[in-house]
């Protein structure tokens, strides 16, 4: 890769067709269009006391294409399953919070709550597991309360994860929302905030969306990841925005691959970026992220894995992102842990980056695991700001690049 300011061109027009076939190919193959409400089975008031056996009653009682709707006022809840057809309305009125009594989400071995060397010890606030056409929609809140202290503690769910970090151990908290093994699943214009730990994980499920969805937490709430797609499908997030305290949207692959993926329209504050991995050994393939702005964050178009659990990485594209105050716009790691040990060795190649802009000067760091498994890359009118440190390791970079961005805002 040259130095700015004497560019390694390429044919603009082959440059333009290869990004124009990454996209038709790399990313959801549905036809997703913006979600409709379905109509209400029941409609709620919050009392704003425990109601965890109401909600779950509703839910399960409720008929088949139709929701629960809480209309008003505030709902605290333990752990809700949603049942195949059925959905959550929480319309802009009401509020429903997630209980902060560890003892409803354990699994039965005492450890949620707890900072331990065994982890997975609780379940999600909000489950769907082998579950076709259901959602959750509304523009009302749902509130994790992850630094609100636990019942008969004076800790949060927050501290157990600091805790756990100086530790060297696990925190057992659980994820806000969690879909398994399921098809078709809608999350529309929702509100999501303050995750104990991870916010939506969409795990071996064909058929995703995230339309309109409003993710916000401190960033300096650890282990908060925004929305993660492990080993899922035909995914679409679009028209979101996400500020959190560890990765904005983290695509992985240690349960299956993960593939067909669209990332669109939408904002990003504070958060470790829109990232690949770490966990990647079934591979990630078919990802588009187009229009995305994002600010004021750790990290921005990042992949990250390491040889205990690397995989392949292709057919990446990423097309009209604007990104400021970002200490690593680009961020490319083979040793996301530099101790790690094992087979899965990451490659990355196929990744094409289009009308990429970055308004303040950062480090890009482009760092492939080997010469024989090299970063693979083309670059096209991608703008940084003058000042900015271009680092490149077992890279092979084609394209161009200026350093002569500029302006205040995306």
């Amino acid at each position: 890769m040259k130095r700015p300011g004497s560019h390694q061109m390429l044919g603009i027009s082959a440059v333009l067709l290869v990004a124009s076939l990454h996209y038709t190919a790399a990313r959801d193959l549905r036809q997703v269009s913006e979600p409709k409400i379905p109509a209400s089975c029941v409609s709620l008031k919050g009392s704003g006391g425990d109601e965890t056996s109401v909600l779950q009653k509703a839910l399960s009682s409720c008929a088949n294409g139709r929701v629960v709707h809480l209309a008003s006022g505030t709902f605290v809840s333990g752990p809700l399953t949603i049942p195949s057809g059925v959905g959550l309305w929480v319309d802009s009125g009401a509020v429903l919070k997630a209980s902060t009594n560890a003892k409803l989400y354990d699994k039965g071995k005492n450890l949620c709550g707890t900072v331990n060397p065994v982890h997975h010890g609780c379940n999600p606030f909000i489950q769907m597991v082998n579950t076709v056409g259901s959602g959750i929609y509304g523009k009302g809140i749902i509130d994790g309360q992850g630094g609100v202290k636990l019942v008969g503690k004076n800790q949060s769910w927050w501290d157990l994860a600091h805790e756990a970090k100086l530790k060297n151990e696990y925190q057992n908290n659980p994820i806000l929302i969690e879909i398994d093994n399921s098809r078709d699943i809608i999350l529309y214009q929702v509100i999501i905030k303050n995750g104990p730990n991870f916010h939506v994980v969409v795990s071996l499920t064909n058929g995703f969306t995230a339309w309109g969805v409003t993710i916000d937490t401190p960033s300096t709430a650890r282990n908060t990841d925004g929305i993660d797609p492990a080993g899922s499908q035909n995914v679409t997030i679009a028209y979101c925005s996400i500020s959190t305290g560890d990765d904005n949207v983290a695509i992985k692959a240690s349960n299956g691959p993960s593939k067909h993926i669209s990332v669109m329209h939408s904002r990003f504050g504070p958060g470790h970026g829109m990232s690949i991995g770490s966990d990647i050994n079934y591979g990630v393939s078919d990802l588009t992220v187009v229009n995305l702005t994002h600010q004021d964050a750790v990290t921005g178009l990042h992949i990250k894995s390491d040889r205990s659990r690397g995989g392949l990485v292709t057919n990446i594209t990423y097309t009209d992102v604007c990104m400021r105050n970002i200490t690593n716009p680009i961020y490319i790691q083979s040793d996301y842990n530099p101790n790690a040990t094992g087979n899965f060795i990451p490659e990355y190649k196929g990744i094409t980056y289009n009308n990429i802009k970055v308004l303040t000067p950062a480090v890009f760091t482009f760092d492939g695991y080997s010469d024989e498994k090299p970063f693979r890359a083309t670059l096209h009118n991608v703008h940084i700001a003058k000042g900015s440190t271009w680092v490149t390791k077992h890279a092979k970079i084609s394209g161009n690049y200026f350093e002569d961005a500029s302006g205040r805002s995306c």
